[in-house]
């Protein structure tokens, strides 16, 4: 008889306390989306927004809301909502026409840049191109070295790596259609940086892709922007689940002529001559790359600037890369059509040689005859 009444009286009691908990959690979301819709109201109760429809073109007259929703590196989009049209944040290292320099440590401490006057006219030709305003070459440098001397504590010691510095340049200003924006932004930033490539100091694996291109001509392969690095990133992510560092582009016209690596110039050695793909739009000038060139011809070689058949970099004694990441890289072999070839590197090879001859001018232990390096300190 007690046993009967007392299941009885859980009987009761457990749904009476489960709905409870019911309302408790109902009027939770309910006050959670009044709060929501007095913070952000979905919808304004106007039948129309106040604009003179008749004389309506096309320009940017925005509207009450927008949707923003986030993907994170796994590719996977969160749920979004709705909020004000305003404003969005985003990151200074996001993108657009962009250089790349970089601050080296002298052994007794100072600071040196490497030729950042070359990197301020490379952006202001990319900028004509772009029709983008552009700062002064003064301008640009001076920015430089303010932002290495803020962040000198960020320079790697002599040896460690370097303080890769970023200015960038992008449309900030509000506008829909095609066209110019009404405002452009200029940003330097900084980061300290080890090797570009995982190998270190060690030999290229290099693959030449056939089916994309990174460039046509009259296109924008020879600007530093988004717009020339987006293109290589299907190929460069097939190449490197393959097992290789990087991948060679061939020119969009014929297919058989070398133009660059996805973020370095190409060099190509045979006995005393060193060839390189001329800049003829779709490559990109490199500061580095025409340092070497410079270094190279000091020392003797025969530099020539020219279009670089793919069968000839297949016959090369070596091949190397050049770039503000990269600094001067060996490359160990080069597969091509199902062919590999391998090529000679090490400290008596060419690359070891101009690479040497560069980083002691970059971080002073070299005497700098050409008025390349600037001391910020």
């Amino acid at each position: 008889m007690f046993k009967a009444i007392s299941s009885l009286r859980k009987s009761l009691v457990l749904p009476l306390h489960s709905n409870i908990r019911t309302l408790q959690t109902f009027s939770k979301y309910n006050a959670q989306a009044a709060s929501a819709l007095r913070e952000k109201p979905l919808y304004q109760d106007d039948e129309y927004a106040d604009v003179d429809w008749d004389n309506l073109g096309f320009g940017l007259t925005p509207a009450d809301y927008m949707y923003v929703m986030k993907c994170s590196k796994d590719g996977e989009f969160t749920q979004g909502e709705l909020s004000r049209f305003g404003n969005i944040q985003l990151s200074p290292s996001a993108g657009a026409i962009y250089e790349g320099t970089k601050a080296y440590r002298k052994e007794n401490g100072k600071l040196l840049l490497f030729r950042p006057d070359h990197n301020a006219v490379r952006m202001q030709l990319g900028a004509e191109r772009m029709l983008i305003p552009s700062p002064s070459v003064d301008q640009f440098v001076d920015a430089v070295k303010q932002t290495a001397y803020a962040n000198k504590r960020w320079v790697p010691p002599s040896g460690k790596g370097s303080l890769y510095i970023r200015p960038l340049l992008m449309g900030s200003g509000p506008i829909l259609g095609l066209g110019p924006s009404p405002e452009y932004t200029f940003i330097v930033y900084a980061s300290p940086v080890g090797n570009y490539f995982k190998e270190g100091i060690a030999a290229l694996n290099l693959y030449v892709e056939e089916e994309y291109v990174r460039a046509a001509p009259g296109g924008a392969g020879g600007v530093k922007s988004i717009t020339n690095y987006a293109p290589v990133l299907k190929a460069l992510s097939r190449a490197k689940s393959r097992g290789f560092s990087d991948v060679l582009y061939l020119d969009s016209v014929k297919k058989k002529y070398l133009e660059e690596a996805s973020s370095c110039n190409v060099f190509v050695v045979k006995g005393r001559t060193i060839s390189t793909p001329a800049t003829n739009g779709t490559i990109l000038e490199g500061v580095t790359r025409k340092s070497v060139m410079e270094i190279a011809s000091d020392q003797g070689y025969e530099v020539v600037e020219k279009s670089v058949h793919v069968d000839e970099v297949m016959e090369a004694d070596e091949v190397f890369c050049t770039g503000t990441a990269v600094g001067v890289a060996p490359v160990g072999t080069i597969t091509y059509q199902d062919k590999r070839v391998e090529y000679e590197t090490g400290d008596e090879s060419v690359c070891q040689k101009l690479r040497s001859v560069l980083v002691g001018i970059q971080t002073g232990s070299i005497e700098d005859t050409k008025g390349w390096v600037t001391c910020i300190n």
